[in-house]
């Protein structure tokens, strides 16, 4: 924000046209029965080229409806690959923490990775929370945190269910 050049112009400038396409759409939030929680989570390892820090993401689901999710850059720089994936994951599951208790603590750690390392060990040995592997086509975290196709971007926006204002298509869902 000190010194802004050209770059900085056509980066601003895209994400005002990308607000202006998406002013119309709405969170469609549809009543359903099952109140599981699901979560993906993913970062993008020394992505920013100005200081190499990994761009971390995540999506919550309860049921079938979005109901949180995070892009950020992280606050240090990631030494390897699954040191940021730790990170972005610990994240995700300090908000799924906090959404299971209702209970608004910080949980926000940027120490070192030993940190987020036992923080999520302890959630899986609770069975609070259960990690599997998702291959890269289905991973609809990688919407927060990489550049993606057109197509591929749209699969996944789908994914986050997104409604349109008008008043027929989104009939019976909550807003």
């Amino acid at each position: 924000m000190h010194a802004p050049d050209a770059s900085h112009f056509l980066l601003f400038k895209r994400i005002l046209r990308y607000v202006k396409a998406t002013l119309h759409l709405d969170l469609l939030l549809l009543p359903s029965p099952n109140m599981s929680i699901q979560a993906f989570s993913d970062a993008d390892w020394a992505s920013s080229s100005s200081d190499r820090r990994s761009t971390g993401g995540y999506a919550v689901y309860l049921g079938p409806n979005l109901i949180s999710w995070q892009s950020k850059k992280q606050r240090t720089v990631a030494r390897s690959s699954t040191e940021s994936e730790y990170k972005a994951l610990a994240n995700c599951s300090a908000d799924i923490s906090w959404l299971t208790s209702l209970n608004p603590v910080c949980h926000d750690r940027t120490k070192h990775i030993e940190i987020d390392f036992h923080f999520v060990h302890e959630k899986v040995a609770r069975k609070e929370l259960q990690i599997q592997f998702i291959s890269t086509k289905d991973q609809i975290a990688d919407l927060l945190t990489k550049p993606l196709s057109s197509s591929r971007f749209a699969f996944f926006w789908d994914k986050l269910r997104p409604c349109s204002r008008s008043p027929s298509a989104c009939e019976g869902s909550i807003r």
